[in-house]
């Protein structure tokens, strides 16, 4: 969610600090700031809105100073402002946070019993006072943070900053993830390897309940008892092109484009360069004794497990419940023996998936993620973690970490249905070879990409917007609402085309554009009908489609997407591809902030 970077070295911090944050905007953010020690002294500067309002303010006001923090916010706790902008400060003591303090508020009261009052209306600035307070009673910052964390109820990512201290900063996590970057002479602390990337390669991941104080020749790792811990350092490799434009006007299109290379590179993976078997890591799956999956995500990977619903039932015959992660902790459904748990996240760190993880960990027969981060902490803490390889993705909606979870989910469910006989060696190798087929099939369907442009100059101008599908087009049916909303902020819902006539058809008029995705396969008859309902109404229908389906159904059509032939088993993959330009397109025309949308943030470490 927030950003979080800190610099203690030998050069000045501020442009440090600035750059790294400016590497952590994809993750979403209302205002930002920094503050720096500085002969001794502490300081900060704070701006609402966009990175560059703090780049201008530390223009006319600079900040000097060798050691810093700063911090990009998304606002849970009190409105967009400078007041309640990180990092907060109270007496000797800076903080800034990723995550909640739920018990802020108990806490809030029980030191404004001692006269200490806040001036924000954050949780954060609470986790400021009571360090502050213990220091005056004459604690060193290293205990003052280690009794602070002692009160705390929440998830946080924190990183603390003293005044009269030029030596030394302060981290923890519980919950909210956090890295330390080791360099000569210099440390770093940041909310993820993305941040420390330019500054360095070797990184320690912060396990759950650490905290750890930093100099700048040493890092001293407590665990969650205050015992040190041993964390293991990483050399982390990031290749810096995956993190510029590379000519196009936003992330989110150059991922967009991206998706036939990194789908051919998932594909290579598991498959090898010309093997016909699936390889997975560290003794894979037995599927034979498998009785039930239980499929756990949010957002975008929901809809990703959702569509693996039917691959795995239809292919490999093993029932599957899908759940959305925030519901699943909280519901607390039995897991039976011979369950496999699987988890789809593209951060590794979504705090609901990561809770639903921990519940099935001592419950579920096996633990299985599929992650574009290997280092986070549902990789980690899973029996078996199975990368997506879809690269770095800044973009805050998902377009090719969702192709990539799609790609290795339809892989597991064809070595799960090669083990259990229900698919035979030959429909096997077909499917094989599709897959192999499929990124240069996506490169021939990006030349969509100019009839999506077209038609996003109507579709930007209605209000609400249905998509509907069928089979395994209906979980990409709400993907495509998913991606319609979240981006250009019209109003887009998603149904099952069979349930048109239960309720939707309500809405149905000539300003509601309806968005059909069908190819021309078993179900494209009845997807037909619903059409026809539509159309009778005077609803305006995009069909996405084959030629065949085109052809098929083109009276009284508004205007047709035309996507390649494929096996019907692997339309999912292909069919995101649409819906993903017409997003794109519809909010470039809407002049919206397409990879910093409003209000969002790529990866929720919080509930």
């Amino acid at each position: 969610m927030c950003g979080i970077i800190g610099y203690l070295g030998n050069h000045e911090a501020s442009p440090f600090l600035v750059e790294a944050l400016k590497r952590l905007e994809y993750r979403g953010y209302d205002s930002s700031g920094i503050a720096t020690i500085n002969d001794g002294v502490l300081d900060r500067r704070r701006a609402v809105g966009k990175l560059v309002n703090l780049s201008d303010l530390l223009v006319h006001t600079p900040l000097p100073g060798k050691s810093g923090i700063g911090h990009t916010r998304w606002a849970s706790h009190g409105e967009p402002s400078e007041v309640n902008a990180h990092p907060h400060r109270a007496g000797k003591v800076a903080v800034v946070h990723n995550g909640i303090i739920e018990n802020f508020r108990a806490l809030r009261r029980e030191l404004a019993d001692k006269g200490d009052l806040p001036q924000s209306d954050t949780d954060t600035e609470t986790v400021a006072m009571l360090a502050s307070r213990y220091l005056s009673e004459g604690m060193t910052p290293a205990q003052a943070v280690e009794k602070t964390l002692s009160r705390l109820e929440g998830a946080f990512a924190l990183l603390f900053l003293f005044e009269g201290e030029q030596d030394l900063m302060i981290a923890a996590r519980k919950g909210s993830p956090l890295a330390i970057g080791h360099g000569d002479g210099e440390n770093y602390v940041g909310s993820d390897a993305l941040a420390l990337a330019p500054l360095t390669d070797r990184i320690t991941y912060l396990e759950e309940g650490d905290w750890a104080v930093i100099t700048r020749q040493d890092v001293t790792i407590y665990d969650a008892q205050g015992t040190l811990a041993n964390r293991e350092m990483r050399r982390v490799s990031l290749d810096k092109a995956q993190v510029d434009k590379a000519g196009h006007k936003h992330f989110m299109a150059k991922e967009i484009a991206e998706q036939p290379q990194v789908i051919g590179d998932a594909v290579k993976h598991y498959f090898g360069q010309s093997g016909h078997t699936v390889t997975l890591p560290d003794g894979g799956i037995d599927f034979t004794g498998v009785e039930r999956l239980v499929m756990v995500a949010c957002g975008t990977a929901y809809y990703a497990c959702l569509t693996a619903k039917y691959w795995f039932e239809q292919i490999a015959r093993i029932p599957v419940e899908v759940d959305v992660a925030s519901e699943f902790r909280y519901r607390e459904p039995p897991i039976t023996e011979k369950t496999v748990a699987i988890f789809v996240s593209q951060s590794g760190e979504t705090a609901d998936t990561l809770a639903a993880l921990r519940y099935c960990r001592d419950k579920a027969d096996r633990v299985v993620s599929v992650v574009n981060v290997a280092e986070s902490s549902i990789a980690r803490e899973s029996d078996l973690a199975l990368p997506i390889l879809a690269g770095v993705e800044i973009g805050v909606a998902s377009t090719k970490a969702f192709s990539c979870q799609l790609t290795v989910l339809l892989t597991l469910a064809l070595e799960a249905g090669r083990q259990k006989g229900t698919l035979s060696d030959e429909r096997f190798e077909t499917l094989v070879a599709s897959l192999r087929a499929l990124p240069a099939t996506l490169g021939r369907a990006l030349d969509s990409n100019t009839v999506a442009e077209e038609l996003s100059l109507q579709i930007a101008e209605a209000q609400d917007i249905l998509f509907l599908g069928r089979g395994l087009m209906y979980p990409l049916a709400l993907e495509g609402a998913l991606k319609m909303k979240e981006i250009s902020y019209i109003h887009a819902e998603a149904y099952a085309s069979g349930e048109l006539k239960h309720g939707p058809i309500a809405l149905i008029d000539k300003h509601v554009p309806v968005v059909v995705m069908a190819p021309r396969d078993a179900l494209f008859d009845k997807t037909v009908s619903n059409m026809q309902e539509v159309m009778a109404r005077g609803g305006k229908v995009l069909l996405i489609s084959d030629h065949a389906g085109i052809e098929a159904a083109q009276d009284g059509v508004w205007r047709s997407i035309e996507m390649p032939t494929v096996d019907p088993i692997l339309t999912p993959i292909l069919y995101a591809l649409p819906a993903q330009l017409l997003a794109y397109h519809t909010a470039v025309a809407k002049g919206t902030d397409v990879d910093q949308p409003r209000n969002l943030a790529k990866s929720v470490t919080v509930e």
